[in-house]
């Protein structure tokens, strides 16, 4: 697919994000076609393997993480090792930093994911 047809972000703050026109105040997963909203995770505070089925099930080039505001998700070496087993490479910043990241990195990247924490 084009990189035109992406998913866009439009906006971020703390706990709100607008993806594609639509509002959003609950942590998700940006595909290239479609959001996975209210992203739950095991532990709230980190990232594990099964927490990103979807996106392993998706296989990406490129897996954005946004750690949160304050950067409080952690992402444990076992996860890392999971996605680049898999193929897939990891970019990880605070979640602003990250929105940032997506958006620059979409122009390159077709096949490219965001997973945001968007509070803490």
């Amino acid at each position: 697919s084009r990189t035109g047809d992406n998913m866009q972000i439009d906006h971020y703050r703390f706990g709100h994000i607008g993806v594609a026109g639509q509002e959003y105040d609950a942590d998700l997963i940006v595909f290239p076609d479609r959001v996975q909203p209210n992203w739950w995770r095991k532990q709230g505070h980190r990232l594990d393997r099964q927490d990103l089925a979807s996106v392993l099930a998706e296989a990406p080039d490129l897996l954005v993480v946004g750690t949160g505001y304050f950067g409080r998700m952690q992402v444990p070496k076992q996860t890392l090792e999971a996605l680049h087993a898999a193929g897939v490479k990891v970019h990880i910043a605070k979640t602003g930093y990250a929105v940032a990241d997506f958006k620059r990195l979409q122009a390159h990247c077709a096949r490219i994911v965001a997973a945001l924490h968007v509070t803490c």
